[in-house]
């Protein structure tokens, strides 16, 4: 609350709750209070416990111990999303859209309104114009969800938050997938809410956004409580110490020199593609090449052109020093490269299966023994693959869609790695990822390039690209501005390429 103003008392409660999901205990006598006019953060490491404690708040899980309080009174939350009821909305992360419906349909989905028992569509329509046109969303209701981008489905969601005059807002990622204008439009949004007197729990792995937004934060770790704090007492540096128990000095690892004499293993040239122009660059064995530009600049689209995701219109590729045409994923994967997709809920992993056949199915091959699987191998595979990426789960066979999205990306990069490449191309390595497993994967990319796989990464995360890569080109507009080395990559530099301020003639 703002300095001078009292207390007041809470809508929400969370008093000592546990929750154990079988023999496997997850929360430990987590306490928290949710107030009216407040955002309240909730920040951990992925598997600290946060989701298990946001659905147990909006009483999609019941606690094993403890009890909630709506109010002051104790309450047993109903499941199932009934506790909108009482004025409880949970944005999951997973977008919950129905894609072959409209916007105003959506929003309006199993709560239609009525005008003499037919369906009030003109009322519903202007009333979702009219919180588009707050949020600044340059949509339609009549827009279906299907043809609209990822970052315009999660305002849609929010939209439908918006609707149901939530006393309580809880919003699981909600900037995950969001540009920085786009953030600032949301965050006005909050704060609009807030001055009406929403209360909103506020979950994020951006603690910067954190710092922006949120008026008290609440640290979980391990299934613990660890702290709630003022925000205006704590920086993104302490939480992060608070979040992972330890200083992060070497959070990124050190930088090994590339050999000056190493091999150009991947070479491009005058790439031409669907919202890329004429874009060349080389990658020398070893090396870790970054890939920097503002959101739309076709970092992305170089790659899935190359990989044989999307058709090339023109361009020259040589791997190796031979001529390559990959036509397919899998061709690529055959010759050594491989690309691990920033989208690893959709395009990644089978979310609805076990680990061990999401980590052999893109390396299949390797593991097939005459008209079978050798599922001793899958598990042999499985068991170093857990131990090299710390991938930690209660049960190896549990689904990969109960997995903490820093274990899921975890499984994810020893999924390509089981193909042995000789290129590596992450795009997006850490979305979504708490600030403990980023420092993991930085390391784990480091160890595969000094191992002599050359990758490369596309990050829209400055200070990533600066902290991992031996040399940055930055892209805008579906074209190469500039490559930047040595002290030269900083944000400044950066930032004057992929706002085309500055231009230099590829090489």
């Amino acid at each position: 609350m703002p300095d001078g103003q009292p207390i007041s008392a809470p809508i929400l409660s969370a008093d000592g709750i546990s929750k154990s999901f079988g023999s496997v205990p997850v929360l430990f006598s987590v306490s928290m209070n949710i107030r009216a006019g407040e955002v309240h953060a909730l920040i951990g490491e992925n598997g600290a416990g946060k989701s298990t404690l946001m659905k147990i708040l909006s009483g999609f899980l019941q606690p094993t111990s403890g009890h909630i309080r709506v109010d002051g009174t104790t309450t047993e939350l109903p499941g199932n999303g009934q506790s909108e009821g009482l004025g409880i909305v949970l944005i999951h992360q997973e977008l919950n859209l129905a894609e072959q419906m409209t916007v105003e349909e959506n929003v309006f989905l199993g709560r239609e309104l009525l005008s003499r028992g037919i369906l009030d569509r003109t009322t519903m329509r202007a009333m979702v114009a009219g919180y588009l046109n707050d949020i600044g969303l340059d949509i339609s209701p009549d827009d279906r969800i299907s043809d609209l981008s990822i970052a315009q489905k999660q305002m849609v969601e929010i939209v439908k938050a918006m609707s149901r005059d939530a006393r309580v807002l809880i919003m699981d990622e909600p900037t995950a997938v969001l540009t920085e204008a786009e953030t600032e439009l949301f965050f006005a949004q909050v704060r609009r809410l807030k001055a009406r007197g929403t209360a909103i729990v506020f979950v994020s792995h951006k603690l910067t956004e954190v710092s922006a937004i949120s008026d008290q934060v609440t640290v979980l770790r391990d299934g613990q409580w660890i702290g709630t704090h003022a925000a205006k007492d704590v920086t993104p540096d302490s939480m992060a110490q608070m979040m992972v128990g330890r200083e992060l000095s070497d959070f990124y690892p050190p930088m090994n020199e590339v050999d000056v004499d190493a091999d150009h293993v991947l070479e491009v040239r005058d790439l031409v593609a669907p919202g890329v122009h004429n874009v060349s660059f080389d990658l020398r064995r070893g090396e870790i090449l970054g890939f920097s530009g503002l959101i739309g600049a076709g970092r992305t689209a170089v790659f899935e052109a190359i990989c044989g995701l999307t058709p090339r219109a023109h361009g020259i590729i040589n791997f190796d020093g031979s001529p390559a045409q990959f036509g397919s994923v899998a061709e690529a994967r055959d010759a050594g490269v491989v690309y691990l997709t920033k989208d690893r809920k959709e395009k990644g992993l089978l979310l609805g299966q076990k680990m061990r056949p999401n980590l052999s199915l893109f390396a299949l091959p390797k593991f097939v023994k005459g008209l079978s699987v050798d599922r001793k191998a899958e598990d042999a595979a499985l068991e170093r693959a857990i131990r090299r990426f710390d991938i930690r789960a209660r049960d190896p066979s549990v689904k990969v869609g109960d997995l903490s999205g820093g274990n899921q990306q975890k499984l994810l990069l020893a999924k390509v790695m089981e193909c042995d490449p000789r290129v590596l191309i992450i795009d997006e390595p850490t979305r979504g990822i708490d600030v403990g497993t980023k420092q993991q994967i930085y390391h784990f990319i480091a160890a595969i390039a000094a191992e002599g796989v050359s990758v490369i990464v596309v990050s829209s995360e400055m200070p990533e690209i600066i902290g991992l890569c031996h040399r940055v080109v930055v892209m805008r507009e579906g074209e190469i501005t500039g490559v930047v080395t040595g002290d030269h990559i900083n944000e400044t530099e950066i930032v004057r390429y992929a706002a085309g301020l500055k231009r230099e003639h590829q090489q």
